[in-house]
């Protein structure tokens, strides 16, 4: 029933003809839409109006934005497919604890891959520390856009990519297609970061995590805290000099030392562990469904 609604919002001539669209192409266009939404009226604002205005105004923005894209508010005709690209935002307790801990592994293995990659290739700060303009700015000017980006680039990229275009995918094609695509659309909207170039498979591998955790839960949360979570160390480790700066040689050169060695297990480990809570979540999801 709620997928007839959905099929059939489009009331108008411009709605018939966007239903005839492939729902692959409908949907990496309006997730990739909604999420540059965000980031474009950020990017404005920080470039526009002093901090913290543009911060605290894009905080406000950010609560409209999520409100509106979680289904309120009119067009009506529209609410039902909002609603479920936005996926639950009410999760059980196991759901939660699951999700919070499959989300902490997820930050673990991020960084955990950048330093084992980068003691395997010499870290180029020249080419990592793409926000190094803030290094200079007063501690709590400096933290307001570290906070501010993180933010923007964690809800507005996880309601993008992994609401609006991964849901509708992976519910007609299965979880395995909708995570790739999104995933692989993730990857390219980010080659235009000057770092990306270095960290391509392990930008693609994150998004593959959070959208494994999104298609579990069912829902948008543990993954934007996750993304928020590490977006804040990327801008102020190592796209910045805020938080301090990698420093550590490539093992070509220090030989193979105990730093690498106990990197590589937190790596294994974390992954591994990261599987382990999927398949919990996975086991809680089944078990929910069936006593529906």
């Amino acid at each position: 029933m709620q997928q007839e609604k959905i099929s059939n919002y489009p009331s108008n001539v411009f709605g018939r003809f966007w239903m005839k669209v492939p729902l692959i192409v409908r949907s990496i266009l309006t997730g990739t839409g909604i999420s540059y939404v965000g980031i474009g009226i950020w990017t404005l604002l920080v470039t526009s109006l002093p901090l913290p205005w543009s911060v605290v105004l894009m905080g406000t923005v950010l609560i409209f934005y999520w409100m509106y894209f979680s289904g309120k508010w009119k067009p009506l005709s529209t609410q039902a497919f909002r609603r479920l690209s936005f996926r639950q935002t009410r999760l059980e307790r196991p759901l939660w604890l699951w999700g919070l801990a499959a989300a902490s592994l997820i930050f673990i293995t991020l960084n955990a891959s950048l330093i084992v990659t980068f003691r395997f290739v010499e870290f180029q700060p020249d080419i990592f520390k793409s926000l190094s303009l803030i290094n200079d700015l007063p501690g709590w000017q400096a933290w307001s856009i570290v906070i501010g980006i993180s933010m923007v680039a964690g809800i507005c990229e996880e309601i993008g990519f992994r609401g609006y275009m991964q849901k509708p995918i992976e519910q007609r094609y299965g979880p395995a297609i909708g995570i790739s695509i999104t995933s692989l659309l993730f990857v390219v909207v980010h080659l235009h970061q000057a770092w990306a170039g270095g960290i391509l498979v392990q930008i693609f591998v994150i998004s593959s995590m959070i959208g494994y955790l999104a298609y579990a839960t069912n829902s948008l949360l543990p993954g934007i805290i996750a993304h928020v979570t590490f977006d804040i160390i990327n801008v102020s480790y190592w796209w910045s000099d805020v938080l301090g700066t990698f420093e550590r040689k490539p093992i070509s050169m220090t030989g193979v030392d105990n730093h690498f060695i106990l990197s590589v297990v937190i790596l294994l480990f974390s992954m591994g562990l990261f599987v382990v809570a999927i398949r919990k979540l996975l086991k809680l999801k089944l078990q929910r469904d069936e006593s529906k």
